[in-house]
């Protein structure tokens, strides 16, 4: 996987490519799926949910550029998968999902797997979580209409966002932004991807 789906389509990041290489991913995914755990595509998990394909996952972590130390906060928690991937790089992960049968199986299976960096919390995560804030990067695993004005706040200054936005709930643009200071963001576009939809008081409507 890391050699065929990762490197093999320009991700360089040395310690992006050892956490993926870290992370079983077959632990993050039902029995049914266990054949299919490294293939290169999103795998269903519950909720009308998914795993998103290594190769996002990867490419959405490099995009943050984090630094030894970074707390980071993801929106989607889904399986822990991501969670689990961030806490190899990062010293402290906050992640909100707003499935409770979400939550309460990626709580059980990161403390089983031993990831004890990462807090997992139920709410809605358009909001973010000014209890840790700033974050040196939020990463966020759906689609949105906008960015999320509450998510931008609670960016460190230099820190970045990467994040899914179209005004289709199945088609976005990947953008990764960087806030240059208490007012100022520069945005980029890093190319189609497909989420599930945001949804969120600062998101799309349930």
């Amino acid at each position: 996987m890391v050699a065929e789906q990762l490197e093999a389509r320009g991700i360089t990041e040395t310690a992006v490519l050892q956490a993926m290489n870290t992370v079983p991913r077959e632990k993050f995914i039902a029995d049914t799926y266990e054949a299919h755990a490294y293939v290169d595509g999103p795998l269903p998990i519950g909720e009308k949910q998914t795993i998103s394909q290594p190769y996002i996952v990867a490419l959405m972590i490099e995009l943050l550029e984090l630094q030894p130390g970074s707390i980071v906060l993801e929106i989607g928690t889904g399986s822990g998968y991501a969670a689990a991937v961030l806490s190899r790089i990062a010293a402290q992960v906050i992640t909100i999902e707003r499935h409770e049968k979400l939550v309460w199986s990626a709580q059980e299976r990161l403390m089983a797997l031993g990831y004890d960096n990462i807090i997992v919390m139920q709410g809605d995560g358009t909001l973010g979580c000014d209890d840790f804030a700033p974050y040196d990067g939020i990463i966020v695993a759906a689609g949105g209409p906008t960015v999320p004005v509450p998510l931008k706040e609670q960016l460190k200054i230099g820190g970045k966002l990467v994040i899914p936005i179209g005004s289709n709930q199945r088609k976005q643009q990947l953008y990764q932004v960087n806030r240059r200071d208490a007012y100022q963001f520069n945005e980029k576009r890093k190319g189609p991807v497909s989420f599930v939809p945001l949804i969120g008081q600062a998101g799309w409507q349930e």
